[in-house]
């Protein structure tokens, strides 16, 4: 067993019947691992009785893991990054889910992956995440965290919404769309990149603003530093909804306004011996494969 990592913390997808047999599964094996094991509160409820093993809330696995393993999809990593970014848990990811852009360790592969991680045989990646505020008549209404992106659109409308665009203070532009998109390189191969916009290699310091069907063809995406501040603020009479990472959203009123900065928080990410990040788009956006040699 790796010194580094005495207590585990398993975190499923909240109330999915499907992962009650990989988190016991996984949950075993590491504790023949020699590997103090608890699992998250909302999971051990899928499973009931927690097959005997000890339950923590999320405040107690930022306290006590020095690992959390995510089983689940995407969605379920993103909650976990911002429930535990404050306690910098190192997080690794099962797929059960579809694409898996964040839980990289294939089901079948599990055990073996987490065997290795275990041995010390991983890399560590730091993802930036975002730090989102309301702001209403100078007041803050509403705080969060997105490792993804935040979303300004038009709700259920059936129409446009108009905002202003500020970069650190500067007016950029007044725009008519359908919305705004500001993500983070982590962010940028999920709703962004449906809307045309960069694909960020992590390791880019840079922050994607990406137009939701602008009623001008010259509004284009745009890629800035990560010391910038963004600043969306809602023209009168529209109303809007802000999505973060699209799990909790605000209803915004006319006049608000959406300010965005990279968080002093990161994301601790391991990854399996051999995780190439090309390799995953290549799987996940099915690229075409190497090119063969005769």
């Amino acid at each position: 067993m790796s010194a580094h990592f005495r207590n585990i913390a398993l975190i499923g997808k909240y109330q999915s019947p499907d992962v009650v047999e990989s988190v016991l599964e996984i949950a075993v094996f590491l504790r023949e691992r020699g590997v103090s094991v608890s699992i998250e509160q909302g999971t051990a409820s899928s499973i009931g009785e927690a097959g005997g093993y000890p339950v923590a809330t999320y405040d107690e696995i930022g306290a006590q893991a020095d690992l959390a393993v995510v089983v689940g999809g995407d969605g379920t990593m993103l909650n976990t990054a911002r429930r535990l970014a404050e306690h910098a848990v190192p997080l690794a990811g099962v797929n059960l889910g579809r694409l898996g852009f964040l839980t990289d360790i294939a089901r079948k592969d599990a055990l073996q992956k987490l065997g290795e991680i275990l041995d010390g045989r991983y890399s560590e990646e730091s993802r930036f995440m975002l730090d989102a505020e309301v702001v209403r008549n100078g007041q803050r209404v509403f705080h969060t965290l997105a490792l993804n992106d935040v979303v300004v659109n038009k709700g259920e409308l059936g129409r446009m919404i108009e905002f202003e665009l500020s970069i650190d203070g500067e007016f950029v532009y007044t725009q008519r769309s359908d919305g705004m998109i500001v993500s983070t390189p982590t962010g940028s191969t999920a709703y962004a990149l449906s809307a045309n916009g960069p694909i960020l290699h992590p390791s880019v310091g840079g922050i994607a603003i990406v137009p939701l069907c602008p009623h001008a063809l010259t509004a284009r995406p745009v890629t800035l530093p990560d010391s910038c501040r963004v600043e969306i603020a809602l023209l009168p009479p529209h109303d809007a909804r802000v999505h973060f990472d699209g799990q909790t959203r605000f209803d915004a009123r006319a006049g608000d306004c959406v300010r965005l900065t990279r968080a002093p928080l990161s994301v601790r990410f391991l990854h399996p011996q051999g995780y190439s990040y090309f390799a995953m788009l290549r799987e996940k956006l099915h690229w075409s494969a190497s090119p063969r040699h005769n």
